[in-house]
C-alpha cells in the first residue's frame, strides 16, 4: 500500500508501510528458512546414508572373518586390501591410536591428510579389532564443498523466484486497498462517490469497502443534520438578539438624559458578549477554518474586558487579581473567538477561587491563567475537557472548558490544565 501524507490530530505527518513489501519480505524469509531447512536435513540424510553404507561393508567383512575363525580356529585376513585385522592397540596406525585408546567402544575415527577408519570389534574383549580405511569409500565428503556450493546457488534462486513471485502477489493483494485508500483519502463525506464499494472484490477488501461506504453514508446524514440544526439555529438565537440590540437603541435614543445608566450598559455589553458567542460557536459547528476573518488582536485589552465583564463573580470575596504587562502583546486570531476564550478561562477562575488571587500572564507565547481554587477533583481531571463534565461546585452545565478547547483545536493552539494549589491554565498562541 502506497505511503500517505495522512496527518493526526497534532497536524504531525503519519508514516505508513507498504503492505506489499512486507508480504515479499515475509515470503522471502519464509523461503530462506525453508532452504536453509531443507540443505541441512539433505546433508544430514547423505551422510547418514554414507556411514551406513560403509558400516554394513564394514560389517560384512567382519561376518566373514567370525565365520572363518569359527571354522578353522584361527584368524584370517582380510578380503579388502583397505582393512587389517589389528590385535593389541600398538598395532593400530599412529593417527588414530591416541584416540582409539581414550575411546575403545568408538566406532569411527578421523585420521591425518583426510584418512577416515571405521573398526568393528570381533569378539566381546575388543581383541582382535577390524580397522577399515574407508577413504576411498567417502562419496559426500569429497564433494561436500561443491554441493554446499551448489546449494546456495539454488537457494539464491529459489528466493529470487520467492521474490518474484511474492512482489505479484503484495502489488495484487494491495492493489486494491490502494485504490480504495485513494478514494476515501482527504474527501469530505458528502463527495464520495455513491455505492463505490462495489467496485472492489467481494473478499475482506470488498467487505471493508461497504463498511466504509456504509459509515460515510451515515457521517453524510449526521453532517446534513447538523447544517440544518445551525441554520435553525443561527436564526432562533440571533434575531432576539437583534431584537434586545435594537431595544437598547431605541432606548438610549428615546431616553438621552440615561444613556450612562449601568443596567442599559450591562444589558447592551451582555448581547454584544452573546452576539460574538453565538458567531463563535456556529463557526465551530461549522468546522470553518479560514483566514480570512483573523486579524492582529490586541491580548491585553480583551484581558482586562473579561476581568471587568466578569468582575461581578468576586464581589464581597477576598481575591487579588493581577494582570501582568508580558499580556500585552498580539495574535492573529478571531476576535470573537478569543474573547469568547477568555470569558470562559476567566469567568471560571473567579467563579471558584474564594479567595487568594488570579493571575493572568505570558510566558513566550503561552498564556497563563492561574488561581488558588479547590482545583479540579481527581475524579474529573482526565477528561475534563469533555461536554456535560462539571465538578461538584459547578452550577453550568459543563461546556466552558470543552468550548476553550474546542476553540484552541480551531486555531491550533495547544491547550493543558495543571493542578498546582488551584488550577492552572496553558494556552500556546502559536502564529
Amino acid at each position: 500500500m502506497s505511503k500517505h501524507g495522512l496527518k493526526n490530530s497534532h497536524t504531525q505527518p503519519i508514516k505508513f508501510h507498504r503492505l506489499s513489501k512486507k508480504i515479499v519480505r515475509q515470503f522471502c524469509l519464509i523461503s530462506l528458512i525453508t532452504s536453509a531447512l531443507w540443505g541441512g536435513l539433505s546433508f544430514t540424510l547423505l551422510y547418514f546414508v554414507e556411514d551406513e553404507y560403509i558400516e554394513r561393508e564394514v560389517k560384512k567383512e567382519a561376518q566373514y572373518l567370525q565365520r572363518n575363525y569359527a571354522q578353522t580356529g584361527t584368524w584370517g585376513s582380510p578380503r579388502m586390501s583397505h582393512m587389517q585385522l589389528v590385535f593389541t592397540p600398538d598395532d593400530l596406525p599412529k593417527d588414530i591410536r591416541a584416540q582409539y585408546i581414550a575411546n575403545p567402544k568408538g566406532r569411527e575415527f578421523f585420521g591425518e591428510q583426510g584418512r577416515h577408519y571405521h573398526i568393528f570389534a570381533l569378539q566381546a574383549d575388543a581383541t582382535p579389532v577390524l580397522v577399515a580405511q574407508v577413504s576411498d569409500m567417502l562419496i559426500i565428503r569429497p564433494y561436500a564443498n561443491g554441493a554446499l556450493r551448489l546449494m546456495l546457488i539454488l537457494s539464491a534462486v529459489l528466493v529470487v523466484l520467492t521474490f518474484f513471485v511474492s512482489w505479484l502477489l503484495g502489488r495484487k493483494t494491495a492493489l486494491p486497498l490502494k485504490q480504495l485508500t485513494d478514494l476515501v483519502h482527504g474527501v469530505e463525506p458528502d463527495k464520495v462517490p455513491a455505492k463505490f464499494a462495489a467496485q472492489f472484490p467481494n473478499n475482506e477488501i470488498g467487505l471493508l469497502a461497504q463498511t466504509l461506504e456504509g459509515t460515510m453514508v451515515n457521517i453524510n446524514k449526521a453532517i446534513t443534520r447538523e447544517k440544518c440544526f445551525t441554520r435553525d439555529v443561527s436564526h432562533e438565537l440571533r434575531t432576539p438578539i437583534a431584537i434586545i440590540k435594537n431595544a437598547v437603541e431605541v432606548y438610549r435614543t428615546t431616553h438621552p438624559d440615561d444613556v450612562s445608566n449601568p443596567v442599559i450598559s450591562r444589558i447592551s455589553q451582555a448581547c454584544t458578549q452573546m452576539e460574538q458567542t453565538v458567531v463563535t460557536l456556529l463557526t465551530l459547528a461549522r468546522q470553518e477554518h479560514t483566514d480570512a476573518d483573523k486579524h492582529n488582536v490586541k491580548l491585553l485589552p480583551l484581558i482586562e474586558q473579561a476581568v471587568i465583564d466578569h468582575s461581578h463573580l468576586i464581589n464581597n470575596k477576598p481575591i487579588d487579581v493581577k494582570v501582568h504587562d508580558n499580556c500585552d502583546i498580539s495574535v492573529m486570531a478571531q476576535p470573537g473567538m478569543v474573547k469568547v476564550l477568555l470569558d470562559n478561562i476567566i469567568g471560571n477562575a473567579f467563579q471558584y477561587t474564594t479567595q487568594g488571587q488570579v493571575s493572568i500572564e505570558v510566558r513566550g507565547m503561552t498564556l497563563i491563567v492561574a488561581d488558588t481554587g479547590p482545583g479540579i477533583e481527581q475524579s474529573i481531571s482526565a477528561n475534563i475537557t469533555d461536554a456535560f463534565v462539571k465538578g461538584e461546585q459547578s452550577t453550568g452545565y459543563g461546556f466552558g472548558l470543552s468550548i476553550v478547547k474546542r476553540l484552541c483545536e480551531h486555531q491550533n493552539w495547544l491547550f493543558k490544565t495543571v493542578n498546582n494549589q488551584g488550577t492552572e491554565i496553558h494556552i500556546t498562541l502559536t502564529q
